[in-house]
């Protein structure tokens, strides 16, 4: 019995995730809960395990291809499917066909008129053939007729060429671990295409008229990807002629002339004195022939990728998104983590880091400015009365930005370890869909990557996002002197359709005079 492997449930509003990587090729064992494929949505990579014990059957959905929840992306064959039969025989065990009705009469037919041989006593052999047949007319011969009626047709015809052999299973080749027969065995031993396309590939390869003889495939047992066609499709030569190259149709039957193919001159570009380019002008930026050259990579972007690129084009299209600096004074923070930071971390096995300052001081700064943690539904402005703050991790893959929950209700060494426990996380691509939902402000520190100056980008449907930037030393007025202080850049980007440039600046300078008096944060939770 083959059990179908489908997408699971992703999460509230996933209702597709891209293929990212095959543990298992077809062929391969698996064993119940055991991993077999990543799948990886627009806010987390989810692990798909194996329902049962068995052996990997086929790979429907390759590296690169899109999902919906609940298709079927594999199949894998009960280990007590076969009682006695393991499931590599149980896959290759051929039927043998019954043997045609028309051959067996033919047969039957030529052992009954098969001349008899002649004996020592000299009599005729027809004579004796005679002899031994019943009498039509009698009882005996009616029997005959009953029992054995020969077909019309098949003593007319030749005889038919007999079934040709069927090929042996023992004959497939075992080219995988522990020699076991791999997709690639099966696909020889039956004759199969050596390079199935995934239907993502399969369509990309129509659209860009590509052989798939011509494909290098890099996909799990040999399939060709969409990525591969891609790529060969870079490679190939244009699918017909430029504009303006393409000779002049002959006529057809006596009739005129077809019109040549009209030149579009913002494809050609100019060579010496305005005439057409010669063969050694370079390509137009942008132009097919540019993007195909040997110093380009075509990638295709991840699922992470393109839903963040959706959600920041978003938040510009729709927001009136406005940005407001400030600077604070770093000192009194390093100087605090300097003097208790060994004793806060051995009491609570955590790094006292800046994060959760200013975590702390934002909470602060949206309870005296609620506006910036409100969002905007329709007409309707909604207030929040609690504060999920979302902290910005960079991975290889994106920006994620995981929640800390009730962030008013934690201490330091709470928000710290979540902290520490999302960076994690979101590195090892283990976030799940519910950490990553819900926030009502985000905080993102560039400056972890030197960034001394930027405007962050909201986080729909959010109104405010704090970003903060690199602590450098720089000369300030301090009681009128001139000293050298570490300081930072504090931007907070807003939806200016709902939070004023008063409420920004209020915000900031609530947030500047917190920290710079990291005391009072003790006081103000």
């Amino acid at each position: 019995m083959a059990i179908d492997v489908v997408v699971p449930a992703l999460g509230e509003s996933i209702s597709e995730a891209t293929v990212l990587n095959w543990r298992k090729n077809p062929g391969d064992p698996v064993a119940r809960n055991e991993i077999l494929v990543e799948l990886e949505t627009d806010k987390v990579t989810v692990e798909v395990e194996a329902p049962e014990d068995g052996v990997l059957l086929e790979i429907s959905a390759g590296d690169g291809d899109d999902v919906e929840v609940g298709a079927v992306i594999a199949r894998i064959s009960a280990a007590d499917a076969s009682p006695g039969k393991s499931p590599e025989t149980a896959v290759l065990a051929v039927p043998q066909p019954a043997a045609p009705a028309a051959a067996a009469a033919d047969s039957e037919l030529e052992v009954a008129t098969e001349a008899p041989v002649p004996d020592d006593s000299g009599d005729d052999p027809a004579a004796a053939a005679t002899l031994d047949r019943p009498d039509p007319s009698g009882p005996a011969g009616d029997q005959a007729r009953t029992e054995d009626p020969a077909p019309p047709a098949a003593a007319e015809g030749p005889a038919p060429e007999p079934s040709p052999p069927l090929p042996d299973p023992a004959q497939v080749r075992r080219s995988g671990q522990g020699d076991r027969i791999t997709a690639d065995d099966l696909r020889e031993f039956l004759g199969a295409p050596d390079r199935p396309l995934s239907p993502a590939a399969r369509r990309a390869a129509r659209e860009h008229a590509v052989d798939p003889a011509a494909i290098t495939p890099t996909g799990p047992g040999g399939r060709i990807l969409k990525a591969d066609v891609l790529a060969a499709a870079g490679d190939a030569p244009a699918p017909g002629p430029l504009p303006g190259a393409e000779p002049v149709p002959a006529p057809v039957d006596g009739g005129p002339a077809a019109p040549p193919a009209p030149v579009t001159a913002a494809l050609e570009p100019a060579g010496e004195a305005g005439g057409p380019s010669g063969p050694e002008a370079p390509p137009l930026a942008g132009s097919p022939a540019a993007l195909a050259s040997a110093d380009t990579r075509r990638v295709p972007m991840s699922r992470l990728r393109r839903r963040l690129a959706e959600r920041l084009k978003e938040a510009q299209n729709t927001a009136a998104m406005l940005t407001t600096y400030n600077e604070v004074d770093m000192g009194p923070v390093m100087d605090l983590r300097k003097a208790s930071g060994p004793a806060f971390e051995q009491r609570h096995g955590v790094r006292l880091g800046l994060m959760s300052f200013f975590v702390k001081a934002s909470v602060s700064a949206l309870r005296t400015v609620p506006e910036v943690n409100a969002e905007i539904d329709g007409t309707d402005i909604v207030y929040k009365d609690f504060y999920d703050i979302g902290v910005a991790v960079n991975t290889d893959r994106g920006l994620v930005v995981p929640v800390i929950r009730e962030a008013d209700r934690k201490g330091f060494a709470d928000i710290e370890r979540e902290i520490r426990r999302f960076s994690e996380r979101a590195r090892a691509g283990a976030l799940e869909a519910h950490e990553l939902e819900g926030g009502t402000f985000t905080v993102s520190n560039g400056g972890v990557y030197g960034s001394l100056m930027s405007a962050p980008i909201l986080n729909p449907p959010q109104s405010g996002i704090l970003g903060l930037h690199r602590i450098q030393d720089r000369p300030v007025a301090r009681a009128g002197q001139v000293v050298i202080r570490p300081m930072m850049y504090l931007a907070l980007s807003y939806d200016h359709r709902i939070v004023d440039g008063k409420g920004a600046v209020t915000f900031l300078v609530h947030l500047r005079d917190l920290l710079e008096q990291p005391a009072a944060l003790a006081l103000d939770t």
